[in-house]
């Protein structure tokens, strides 16, 4: 039965449209800038089979800003205040003290904002790690390319948008388009992609204390990368794989069950004070991250696929306990870890690239000797040095998102390091070349960058 629409009142008298579905844990989904429509989202089938999942469990709530869908339509405004006064109205409307928050990417800022400046009120975050909708530079030359039609085919530019977003072929395309077209002009969409495009998780990640769960999509190496900086940046988040290379995947059975588990976890109580930073305690912060995890899967399936990245987390386990490291998250296809010592950082650096020099059979278990022609696990390393702010058993702040930054821009079989780090281990035989300044999103200054030479030949 589609849910009754119901309305609510924000703190400057805007009429904001909502349903609820199910009874449980309250789950708070918010809204997509570009394609907001409550009514017509319940009429797409994978849509509405998410919400009938979750609701299984959770009081599943759904609304519509400001501005679009079913919502007061003579009122848009897509700044993070007005964003807070909607979600604040349907909450109180409903007399919530505490709820789950699940926000994807097309949400804007509202998703990580909302939880650091309001934790009290904010039990769990569920944040599926897509990248933005126009980061990829495959994606931008896409998008530009049918920019022309924005304005003289809206119908048919709003349809490849969202075909080039979900997948040619995906379900939720059809049920994207009509809600955008529903919801939106051309000058409006433009305002909602600017509202996103500006919207940055930095300078909210080290403030949130709600327990959090972020999502990426396996063998996706976007949603990878995206994944590594929130949780770098976040205390004691929680990342799981989800199979699958459509955004579908985010709706799936598997990600229901994830979803569902974590929010039913007991809330950590919220700290009497915020954390402190020992400023004696220098760590090096070496991510790893296994390249083209995507091929792999395609090519050999999500059982043996995972069979050979059971492998990487084999060797980067040994590693870390022949060099002193600790393993602070596995990340589906890596790990965030922590040294003392920067220079026990680099040899388990090192040690890792040639543990994955040597192919190990496709789908054959963990340990097994290398063998010629199999599956070489080429991994991607990047090392940061500085000050982390550490809160229980995790690490958070400039310098760990700094380590996962530099791990993302690094190719298989590289190990790139910051200027501190090649510093601290300046002397101890280890062989640099230089990569030049490079820019780290959300850094104002670019970072001088070198890779490590760890090959026997060089």
């Amino acid at each position: 039965m589609e849910p009754r629409i119901q309305y609510a009142k924000t703190s400057d008298g805007v009429s904001i449209a909502f349903w609820t579905l199910g009874e449980g844990i309250p789950l708070v989904i918010l809204p997509f800038l570009v394609s907001s429509h409550i009514q017509i989202e319940w009429q797409g089938e994978v849509q509405r089979a998410f919400y009938e999942r979750l609701a299984e469990r959770a009081m599943v709530i759904r609304y519509d800003c400001r501005g679009l869908g079913m919502s007061q339509r003579d009122t848009m405004d897509f700044s993070l205040e007005t964003a807070e006064r909607d979600l604040a109205a349907v909450v109180d409307r409903l007399g919530l003290e505490r709820f789950a928050i699940l926000g994807a990417t097309p949400t804007g800022g509202i998703r990580f904002a909302y939880p650091a400046r309001q934790p009290e009120r904010v039990s769990h975050l569920v944040v599926p790690a897509t990248t933005l909708l126009r980061a990829t530079p495959d994606r931008g030359r896409q998008f530009a390319a049918i920019e022309p039609l924005m304005e003289r085919e809206w119908d048919l530019y709003v349809e490849i948008y969202w075909r080039l977003i979900s997948g040619w072929d995906s379900p939720n395309a059809a049920s994207s388009a009509a809600r955008s077209r529903a919801s939106h002009s051309p000058s409006s969409f433009r305002l909602a992609l600017e509202a996103l495009d500006q919207s940055s998780p930095e300078p909210f990640l080290g403030a949130i204390q709600s327990p959090t769960l972020i999502l990426h999509r396996l063998g996706n190496q976007e949603d990878s990368d995206a994944a590594r900086m929130l949780a770098a940046g976040i205390p004691s988040a929680h990342v799981v794989g989800i199979p699958g290379l459509t955004v579908a995947a985010y709706q799936s059975e598997t990600a229901v069950a994830a979803i569902l588990d974590f929010i039913s976890s007991a809330p950590t109580g919220l700290p009497i004070a915020p954390p402190q930073i020992d400023t004696s305690a220098v760590r090096t912060i070496l991510f790893t991250d296994v390249e083209g995890s995507t091929a792999l899967t395609q090519r050999l399936g999500d059982t043996k696929a995972r069979q050979v990245l059971r492998e990487h987390e084999r060797v980067v386990r040994e590693c870390l306990k022949t060099h002193g490291g600790s393993e602070v998250k596995a990340m589906g296809d890596g790990f965030m870890t922590s040294f003392g010592s920067a220079a026990r950082a680099l040899e388990c650096a090192v040690a890792i690239q040639r543990a994955s020099a040597h192919p190990v059979a496709d789908g054959d278990a963990p340990g097994r000797e290398p063998v010629e022609g199999g599956t070489r696990i080429r991994v991607r390393i990047g090392l940061n040095a500085g000050e982390p702010i550490a809160e229980e058993d995790d690490l958070f702040g400039t310098a760990v998102i700094a380590a996962a930054r530099i791990a993302a821009q690094a190719q298989g079989g590289e190990i790139l390091v910051s200027n501190v780090v090649r510093e601290l281990v300046a002397g101890k035989g280890f062989l640099f070349s230089g990569r030049g300044k490079i820019v780290l999103r959300g850094f104002d200054d670019p970072v001088e960058v070198y890779e490590v030479r760890w090959e026997k030949g060089d």
